[in-house]
């Protein structure tokens, strides 16, 4: 079984100073686990954490777009609690505006993180993973990685794109027993729409309506729906009990979202089956 029956767990926890980040990793402490948490600022996690003994905690300033920052930062992680148990690419941040106006550099800084970031981590722990046969990938993703709302393009982009490796990456390593979930959470009352939240740095005009969303978004901290703390609790739950669908969605928003999305995608396939079927060879009878 990948997750620890005896002894504490070793978790591996990206983007862990903010937001569900933060709070999984004062959930795991609290348990007694081993963390090893990366951030870009460790002296705003070190704080965030001053009530709770961190005895057990490994606070790494990484790069997550530097592929060796990160390889460092594993073998840190082993050095000091031996095998990695379970990783959580957790980290990223929101890049709200139209696709017109979002640069070639922001959007490819946003996937550098949400993307090739985790993509980094997921190929520095797999090879021990895969020698151990044991292990467990959490991939954070989003409700906007089943679905898209205007003015997130750039975002649920990045986040579609976390969803297809890790649906292949799922059926890769199944053999060598190590388990892989995304996660995709709705809108958690934390501080993401203040502090993890950009804007592109040229509005165009023409999009007076994505103007006004992204002021009712701005609006929003304090007034959504989820409980960040009892997402942390979902997310220890997937891990223990190995249980979960390789889509774990976390929310009830996110849960009449993501339906709503089945049954838009069911009508368009349905719709469009004349025109699919009719593109087939057609072998004649010899």
């Amino acid at each position: 079984m990948p997750y620890p029956t005896t002894g504490p767990a070793t978790w591996f926890v990206t983007g862990a100073s903010l937001g569900l980040g933060l709070e999984l990793v004062k959930q795991l402490l609290a348990r007694g686990d081993n963390v090893a948490a990366t951030t870009r600022s460790t002296a705003r996690l070190t704080a965030a954490l001053e009530s709770i003994d961190t005895s057990r905690l490994l606070a790494l300033p990484v790069n997550l777009a530097d592929e060796q920052e990160v390889v460092d930062a594993v073998a840190a992680a082993t050095d000091r609690f031996g095998a990695i148990d379970v990783v959580v690419n957790n980290a990223g941040y929101g890049l709200l505006g139209a696709v017109e106006e979002i640069s070639d550099t922001e959007v490819r800084e946003l996937f550098d993180v949400q993307v090739f970031g985790a993509w980094n981590l997921l190929r520095a722990v797999l090879p021990g993973m895969r020698v151990r046969r044991s292990g467990h990938v959490i991939n954070v993703s989003s409700i906007l990685g089943l679905t898209a709302f205007p003015g997130w393009g750039a975002y649920c982009a990045a986040k579609y794109a976390l969803e297809g490796l890790t649906q292949s990456l799922a059926g890769e390593v199944a053999d060598a027993e190590i388990r892989v979930n995304l996660i995709e959470p709705g809108y958690l009352r934390t501080d993401f729409l203040r502090a993890s939240l950009r804007l592109p740095g040229r509005t165009a005009d023409g999009y007076a309506a994505i103007r006004e969303m992204t002021d009712a978004h701005l609006a929003m901290p304090g007034t959504q729906l989820g409980d960040p703390a009892k997402a942390a609790t979902a997310i220890i739950t997937v891990a223990e009990t190995g249980t979960a669908p390789l889509h774990q969605i976390l929310g009830s928003d996110s849960y009449g979202l993501a339906t709503a999305r089945v049954q838009s995608l069911t009508r368009d396939i349905e719709t469009g089956r004349p025109l699919a079927v009719s593109t087939d060879i057609t072998e004649t009878a010899g």
